[in-house]
């Protein structure tokens, strides 16, 4: 199945990467990128050769964010996550108090 349509998808090989999977760390041979129960997903295949899904933010399937690549993790939250929740506090206050 092509993934040639979805962006940042690069190679046949997906390494997942979050560090509490139990398979973090290795390398799989990618099948497709989908959207599946309502969330961005891929499906590789295990060693044994069986079909298996997990979610495509576990995995280096996109390129890095540059900004938590830029942060190293001295950052929890990205600037624009944060002027959003601002503006969301803002619609929520009683009117004349900010």
């Amino acid at each position: 199945m092509s993934t040639a349509d979805h962006a940042g998808t690069t190679s046949s090989r997906i390494r997942i990467t979050h560090p509490f999977h139990p398979q973090s760390g290795r390398e799989f041979e990618l099948v497709c990128r989908r959207r599946h129960w309502s969330e961005d997903r891929v499906t590789y295949l295990d060693d044994d050769g069986r079909l298996r899904s997990v979610s495509a933010d576990l995995t280096d399937i996109d390129p890095p964010d540059e900004f938590r690549r830029v942060a190293a993790g001295s950052a929890a939250f990205h600037p624009v996550d944060l002027l959003a929740l601002c503006e969301l506090l803002e619609g929520l206050a009683p009117s004349g108090i900010t």
